[in-house]
């Protein structure tokens, strides 16, 4: 049977549409560089403010603008804010309307009610290592430690800061809770603030910190529990 004219047309249309060259597609949107750029100087300015802070040259007590802080770090105001937001949301400064932020200092029993709740969660943890580490395992924080020695010998508070912290995480990290890391993590950044009427810590008091890490290890190393346990608490608590 011949094909109508209909089945013809049909015909042609679809073989034309077949040999018709596909259209590209168009490129997917690129993500403005902005972003991750934003977010890096964020977290550039969040670093530099926390040294800033554990060097003292922010000051318990003190008020500081964003506009102020922007200049002084060579960057705009919105990643000063943001980041005065976090230290904020951590209890590390607070918010004031129209004027800024101010550095919220400790009084004596806020650093030792931290030291307290501190103490209640890293030593404990400590010692359930200490029956289940094989004592070789300890030497793995050995750098660690020497890392805080060396920032106390030349007395650089903020680095000495940062080491601490580095060295209480990956000791904590050992016992595999991410929960408990990022609990004590919060608490130690809170401890160092300045405490109120209280001159921060000369070279000697933190290398005496420092030199407590590495007493801590090998007590750990010689299975040696009871001082472990009294150099953990001591070191957490000051007494």
């Amino acid at each position: 049977m011949e094909p109508t004219r209909t089945e013809s047309a049909i015909s042609v249309a679809a073989t034309a549409v077949r040999a018709a060259p596909v259209p590209e597609r168009p490129p997917l949107p690129v993500r403005p560089r902005s972003l991750p750029e934003r977010h890096s100087v964020r977290a550039q300015v969040l670093a530099a403010l926390r040294d800033a802070l554990a060097s003292g040259e922010l000051a318990p007590g003190e008020t500081y603008s964003a506009p102020a802080l922007a200049e002084r770090y060579g960057v705009s105001a919105t990643p000063v804010r943001e980041a005065m937001q976090r230290l904020a949301g951590e209890g590390i400064v607070e918010t004031l309307p129209n004027r800024g932020f101010r550095v919220a200092g400790h009084s004596p029993r806020d650093f030792a009610e931290l030291a307290e709740v501190r103490a209640s969660l890293e030593v404990p943890a400590v010692l359930r290592l200490a029956r289940s580490l094989p004592p070789e395992r300890w030497e793995e924080l050995r750098p660690l430690a020497e890392a805080t020695v060396t920032a106390a010998t030349v007395g650089d508070r903020a680095a000495y800061a940062e080491a601490d912290r580095g060295f209480h995480r990956e000791l904590l990290r050992l016992t595999g809770n991410r929960h408990l890391v990022a609990v004590a993590e919060d608490l130690h950044r809170k401890a160092q603030c300045p405490v109120l009427h209280r001159p921060l810590p000369g070279t000697a008091e933190l290398l005496a910190d420092a030199l407590e890490h590495t007493a801590l290890l090998d007590a750990l190393r010689a299975g040696d529990l009871v001082t472990a346990e009294r150099l953990a608490r001591e070191h957490l608590t000051g007494l």
